[in-house]
């Protein structure tokens, strides 16, 4: 079952009302638009995955306040022009992926499920994989891609140490990963696993860059008196939301910012920040 993250805290922060019109950038599973529409509001709900967005289609088929469309969240406010959703109320990112794409999509995201593919496109159009990055990057991009998008301490020796296994045998399943990685830190591989997992998922996906492009669209979009919320899981992306925020001179409504329930695993890393022009 699909638990939204800070559902309450997302709908009291954003201010949701009936009749106004409000943008899930990263609709999923549909927990936090199915909230909004309960409260008789319009919702445009992108994603980049078209599995997510086929299957929401089924369930709420019948819902006239509700308009899906298969989209990376870079492309918002075009998106959101094409659809009739500008100057709006609302606009909600959601980073964090579903228990359906952990589970589910057999691309290698979770270092848990050792016998999938080194894939981890969300996209399947997308071209660049985690297997072209480990089998072709070199030490030095490697050292960057892990230092830069998970801050992995050991970046080094694990750029080091993939490079020399690849001679040998190319990496193709999570299990080849896991080994090499198991190499480097022996019994003390802890959340190294999360991490540089997390590195190449974010360098596949371009997510980054998604976010930076995402954000100025979302400033397009949003009316006077509109709120845009952000739902970030580490503190890399938290960095980029904040740097955003006081860049171009936004006004944040929590001013504290909103911590996930540390009882909840789900939930536990998640932050909410919620600002307006």
């Amino acid at each position: 079952m699909h638990h939204p993250v800070l559902l309450n805290e997302v709908l009291n922060l954003l201010d949701i009302k009936t009749g106004c019109r409000y943008i899930d950038a990263t609709v999923g599973e549909g927990g936090h638009t199915k909230a909004i529409l309960s409260m008789d509001a319009k919702v445009l709900g992108l994603d980049r995955d078209s599995s997510q967005i086929e299957r929401l289609a089924k369930h709420l088929h019948d819902d006239d306040n509700l308009t899906l469309t298969v989209a990376n969240f870079s492309e918002i406010a075009k998106v959101a022009k094409k659809n009739g959703f500008v100057e709006v109320d609302g606009i909600l990112f959601d980073l964090g992926l579903s228990w359906d794409q952990l589970g589910a999509k057999g691309v290698g995201l979770s270092y848990r499920k050792t016998q999938e593919a080194l894939d981890m496109r969300l996209d399947e159009e997308e071209e660049l994989t985690a297997e072209q990055i480990l089998n072709t990057y070199s030490e030095k991009e490697l050292y960057d891609l892990f230092a830069r998008n998970s801050e992995e301490i050991r970046a080094s020796d694990i750029a080091k140490s993939i490079v020399h296994q690849r001679k040998s045998r190319k990496y193709k399943t999570v299990r080849d990963l896991n080994l090499t990685i198991d190499t480097v830190m022996g019994k003390n591989a802890g959340k190294t696993y999360s991490r540089i997992f997390q590195a190449l998922r974010i360098e596949v996906n371009n997510e980054f860059e998604n976010l930076k492009k995402g954000l100025s669209g979302a400033m397009e979009l949003i009316s006077k008196t509109g709120r845009i919320a952000v739902i970030s899981f580490h503190s890399l992306e938290d960095r980029i939301v904040k740097q955003f925020i006081k860049e171009h001179g936004m006004k944040q409504i929590n001013k504290k910012v909103v911590q996930g329930n540390r009882l909840l695993s789900f939930e536990k890393p998640a932050k909410l920040r919620v600002f307006s022009l």
